[in-house]
């Protein structure tokens, strides 16, 4: 713990550590060429690719005790920026949509739902919960909301296509998502983004609150461990209900929701083990870049790769002239397209990290 504000060091590393893993699997060489474990599952089951964005809110869920608490005492402050950040979340994830969009513009089928989107819903949501109910009140509704996210997906009917049918086209969140939103969603069908689905979401958040209301409240090394064992059992709870609700990350189930909130628990008190309690910080400095400024490192790098994407030549985008001309001749004859697609998705993150390396030497934070 260091004196700025009680800052969480390994929070920070944790945080970098998603927001890292993100940039590296959204941004290969080519996306006809990428490994198995980086990319997401088709449908029902996991990849670590799937893990990544609950990784991010679990982060986004432990940092609220730490940032609420520098602002208590000044509620109407508090609200007022909470509302702000999620509005300003929402606004620069509808830019990114209109930026990954490809051209011409169709603002009929323009898409709604996205990352930064669901996030922002999410943080309003955990910041409320957080500020109006005690411990009691929270927990109870993060099982209120898991149980009746299983319940509605499962006992709930969808017209012309019955109860508890769990395909991309049947479920009862892809129909809702088609109902309100109509064509603007990622597919024809439905988006991994969708409005109910984020419920469930503000669960796995949740789940990032409690972690971060422990370390902040007890801060003996030992309770590391705690941790640690509680997010094996949250992990373990996940897989068990999965044997009768799939984990499913494109409709973040509520299987899904705990067992990926289970791993990030422990990946969390590792890094907090690690670098809080053991002091061992050198390896960790570049993952810090990325995580205290974790949101001009997402939004500038999947902005940056799509205007790379879009940027035409005669014979394809700029990035593939870049990826054909610097990873594939010497990497796809000895290790696979594959290898080639992932040996431009490191560099991509190495050059964002070096980008926010020296933003976080010269100390520029990018807060909303």
């Amino acid at each position: 713990m260091t004196g700025e504000s009680a800052r969480l060091d390994s929070l920070d590393v944790f945080r970098g550590l998603a927001i890292a893993a993100m940039i590296l699997v959204s941004t290969p060489g080519t996306w006809t060429a990428v490994y198995t474990p980086l990319d997401h599952a088709i449908w029902n089951g996991w990849t670590m690719t799937d893990l990544v964005f609950p990784f991010l809110l679990f982060a986004m869920g432990a940092a609220v005790p730490f940032a609420l608490a520098r602002r208590r005492g000044t509620p109407r402050l508090v609200g007022r920026h909470i509302v702000r950040r999620a509005l300003v979340l929402f606004a620069l994830g509808l830019v990114l949509n209109a930026v990954e969009a490809a051209p011409p513009l169709q603002w009929a089928t323009f898409r709604i739902p996205g990352v930064l989107q669901r996030i922002a819903i999410v943080f309003l949501a955990v910041a409320w919960l957080t500020e109006g109910g005690s411990l009691r009140v929270q927990i109870a509704a993060v099982v209120a909301a898991l149980a009746a996210y299983w319940a509605a997906l499962t006992l709930i009917p969808v017209p012309g296509v019955g109860a508890g049918v769990l395909t991309p086209e049947g479920n009862l969140a892809s129909f809702i998502d088609r109902a309100l939103l109509g064509r603007h969603l990622l597919n024809r069908w439905s988006d991994p983004e969708g409005l109910l689905s984020t419920v469930p979401a503000i669960a796995t958040a949740m789940c990032g609150v409690f972690a971060g209301d422990w370390l902040r409240e007890r801060r003996q090394p030992h309770h590391s461990a705690g941790l640690f064992v509680a997010g094996v059992l949250a992990m373990a709870a996940g897989l068990a209900w999965g044997r009768v609700f799939p984990i499913n990350k494109n409709l973040w189930t509520s299987s899904f929701a705990l067992f990926s909130a289970g791993l990030a628990a422990q990946a969390l008190a590792l890094c907090h083990w690690l670098v809080d309690v053991k002091g061992w910080r050198a390896w960790s400095r570049p993952l810090a870049a990325f995580g205290r400024n974790p949101l001009a490192a997402y939004f500038l790098s999947v902005g940056f790769d799509s205007l790379l994407t879009r940027v035409r030549l005669t014979d394809g985008s700029l990035k593939g002239l870049i990826y054909r001309s610097a990873f594939v001749p010497w990497l796809r004859p000895c290790c696979g397209a594959e290898a080639a697609s992932l040996g431009y998705a490191i560099a991509y993150v190495v050059l964002w990290g070096a980008i926010l390396g020296e933003m976080y030497r010269r100390r520029v934070f990018i807060r909303i």
